[in-house]
C-alpha cells in the first residue's frame, strides 16, 4: 500500500474567488471529513497532490495544519485543463476496514475469439492501510464461451469482496464474422450505383 507524506494548511477563506486565489499559488482545496468529526477546511500543495493521486486509492499522511491519514473520496478536475480544482478526503484509522474500488487488469492471451471485459475495477472491503494496488485475471488459453465472475476473482490477502458475486466480469465471444462485413460492404456499394443511376435519369426526366 502507498503511503504519500504531505503538508497542509488551513484554509480561512471560502467562494470561487478564494478557490481561484488558492489554485494559482498552486494549492489545491481540500475538505477532510470522517469518524463524525467536524470537516476540516485545508489546503495541499497541488504538484505533490497531484504525483500522489495517480496512484489508485493512495494513503495519505496529512503533517501540519492536521495530523491524520486520509483516503481520497472524491476529486474535481478542469474538464479543459485538467488541473485539480477539489479534493475530498476521508479520515481513516489504522486498523480500520474500508470499502474502495481496485483496478482489474488480465494478463495472458485468449485461445480463439475476443476478450470483452465488462469491468476494470472491482469493489472490496481491506484494512485501510493495506489496500491492495489491485487484481490480475490469468486469461491464457481462455477459450469462447467462458466467462468471469466476480466471485471467481483470486483477490488479495486481507481484502474481502464487496460486489455481488454473480457480477460478469469479463467473457470470450466470437470475433465478428469477416463475411458478414463484406455483406455490408456489398449493400453498401449497390445502394451508391444505385442512386449514381436516379441522379443521372434526372436531368433526362426534366428535358421532356
Amino acid at each position: 500500500m502507498s503511503e504519500v507524506v504531505i503538508n497542509a494548511e488551513t484554509r480561512t477563506q471560502f467562494g470561487k474567488g478564494a478557490a481561484r486565489k488558492i489554485r494559482r499559488e498552486d494549492k489545491v482545496p481540500v475538505v477532510l471529513y470522517g469518524h463524525g468529526t467536524e470537516p476540516q477546511h485545508l489546503m495541499l500543495p497541488g504538484h505533490e497532490l497531484l504525483l500522489a493521486l495517480r496512484t489508485p486509492n493512495v494513503l495519505i499522511r496529512l503533517k501540519g495544519a492536521a495530523d491524520e491519514l486520509a483516503l481520497p473520496k472524491g476529486v474535481q478536475r478542469d474538464p479543459i485543463k485538467g488541473f485539480l480544482e477539489h479534493v475530498d478526503l476521508l479520515l481513516v484509522k489504522r486498523g480500520e476496514k474500508v470499502t474502495v474500488e481496485i483496478p482489474v487488469t488480465t494478463v495472458g492471451e485468449v485461445a480463439d475469439g475476443v476478450l470483452d471485459q465488462q469491468l476494470v475495477s472491482i469493489a472490496v472491503e481491506a484494512e485501510a492501510t493495506h489496500i491492495p494496488t489491485g487484481v490480475e485475471v490469468d486469461v491464457e488459453g481462455m477459450e469462447v464461451g467462458t466467462q468471469v465472475t466476480a466471485g471467481d476473482l483470486k483477490l488479495p490477502e486481507g481484502a474481502t469482496l464487496v460486489a455481488d458475486p454473480e457480477t460478469l466480469v469479463l467473457h470470450v465471444t466470437t470475433a465478428a464474422a469477416p463475411v458478414e462485413e463484406e455483406a455490408a460492404e456489398g449493400e453498401g456499394e449497390a445502394a451508391a450505383e444505385g442512386e449514381g443511376e436516379t441522379a443521372e435519369a434526372a436531368p433526362a426526366e426534366a428535358a421532356e
